[in-house]
């Protein structure tokens, strides 16, 4: 038997606005807040599908370092030009991690400074 990954915490300073990109990135819905401040954001089919859930939790811990973790994504209805104009419009920016400028994908930062992916290929929608 294997286990699935059902949801990924990402630590922040404001979870409302991390959700809110996030959110509009993945196509995700709020599902829950917690008393604690944190946000969970999943398919709008819920929890339990094939795609993971977010939960930010707020942290007043400052980032040190590069990210030992990072999100990829893919398009899933438009080519890789037209999903980067778009991140860049919800708010995301280029990053620089040290690539070479040869690479098929985009490193991007959301809101809080946490790098991305933006691979080449499309995927087709869940």
């Amino acid at each position: 038997m294997a286990c699935r990954i059902s949801e990924l915490v990402i630590d922040c300073a404001d979870p409302e606005r991390l959700a809110a990109f996030w959110g509009e990135v993945l196509g995700y819905v709020e599902l829950s807040r917690e008393d604690d401040g944190s946000i969970e954001i999943g398919p709008p089919a819920g929890a339990g599908g094939p795609q993971p859930t977010l939960v930010l939790s707020p942290s007043g811990d400052p980032r040190t370092g590069k990210l030992r973790l990072h999100i990829d994504v893919n398009a899933t209805d438009r080519d890789q030009d037209a999903e980067l104009e778009r991140l860049l419009g919800l708010g995301a920016r280029p990053a620089d991690v040290g690539q070479a400028g040869t690479e098929s994908w985009h490193v991007l930062a959301d809101p809080e400074g946490n790098e991305f992916c933006l691979l080449h290929s499309r995927l087709q929608p869940l």
